[in-house]
């Protein structure tokens, strides 16, 4: 089989420390084109990458002879740009929040459609090891009933990951739409859903605290509940100063399961009757130097292209974690707690 031909658009720190390094890795890939709008940064990344560097995605995505593109701009340019490169033919992985609206999501979903292409959403934390093992265990029974969900996201804030510092977008509203909940906070409504199902309402509270000269949200609390009944909070934050935590607890019948709460091991096990079950798993991935080097989203995007495969984390499964981003934006604004049930589109 003949290596597929990528193109990085956007050559910030996601491309730089997650995409292209991870395509490179992947013996299926060559990475033929990157892209960004600062020619220094494309012809930087396209040296080491020994690709073709351009400032103009739209050269990018007429180039005949890419088959995907992974699309790392501003939250605010990925609905435009994906369906553009999906009108253009190319398959497309988007960086989170997919969109920055129900209906610029529901426009890639029908553009992926339309051309008989794959749309993939970036979101890693379906990958993790711990956060599999812990899907297995509920789904076995061993937890019996679910009750009750603790899950954080947070750290210092982009200024250190970004390359434009403090001076970044994600601190732009126009360019970033949303803060802390878009970065971080839509990364764990995902790993919720796929760990206990879809949600039903939500009730939020969000603040911008933390960060000077900036409007998007940097600390957000958000209840939810799943239609089943299992009910818990979301935390996203970028003003946890002392380092980062990437942690979920899910509160069963017959036990307790604490995912990346350890600073040793990755899974606990802890249960009514004491026993105390101990998983050293790889490690989830972070930001810090010596963090897990390969998040296994961009050897899924490349295998479910070969394969004729819906990836994991596909359109819709993008936009219905997103929709519970949007939602706890509509609650803030609203003082409401906001349904689900009829946000979520069929098919």
């Amino acid at each position: 089989m003949s290596k597929l031909r990528v193109a990085v658009i956007g050559c910030g720190s996601i491309a730089k420390y997650r995409h292209l390094p991870e395509y490179k890795a992947n013996n299926q890939v060559e990475v033929a084109a990157v892209c960004d709008i600062v020619a220094e940064r494309a012809e930087e990344m396209a040296a080491m990458y020994d690709a073709k560097a351009y400032t103009d995605y739209k050269e990018v995505i007429a180039l005949d002879d890419i088959d995907a593109v992974s699309v790392c701009l501003p939250n605010y340019l990925h609905a435009p740009v994906s369906i553009d490169a999906l009108n253009a033919g190319k398959h497309v992985l988007c960086e989170k929040p997919m969109a920055t609206s129900k209906e610029e999501a529901e426009a890639m979903i029908e553009a992926a459609k339309v051309n008989n292409k794959k749309l993939m959403i970036a979101h890693n934390q379906r990958f993790v090891s711990s956060h599999q093992t812990a899907k297995e265990i509920i789904g076995s029974g061993k937890l019996g009933k679910i009750y009750s969900f603790k899950a954080t996201f947070g750290h210092p804030g982009p200024e250190a990951w970004s390359v434009d510092g403090a001076e970044s977008w994600f601190f732009n509203k126009e360019q970033a739409f949303i803060g802390a909940m878009g970065d971080l906070g839509v990364h764990k409504s995902d790993l919720m859903r796929y760990l206990l199902g879809e949600f039903s309402e939500v009730g939020a509270f969000i603040e911008t605290n933390a960060k000077q000269n900036t409007e998007v949200d940097d600390n957000a609390v958000c209840i939810l509940r799943t239609e089943s009944g299992i009910i818990g909070t979301l935390s996203a934050s970028w003003a946890y100063v002392s380092g980062g935590d990437n942690s979920t607890i899910i509160y069963g019948e017959k036990g307790v399961l604490r995912l990346e709460a350890d600073p040793e091991y990755s899974l606990v096990e802890e249960y009514r009757n004491g026993n105390v079950v101990n998983h050293k798993l790889d490690k989830i991935q972070t930001n810090e130097e010596g963090g897990q080097t390969n998040s296994h989203v961009i050897d899924h995007f490349i295998e479910s292209i070969q394969e004729n495969k819906e990836p994991l984390i596909s359109g819709e499964e993008g936009l219905k974690s997103l929709q519970i981003i949007l939602a706890a934006l509509e609650s803030q604004e609203t003082k409401q707690i906001v349904s689900l049930r009829q946000e979520v589109p069929l098919g």
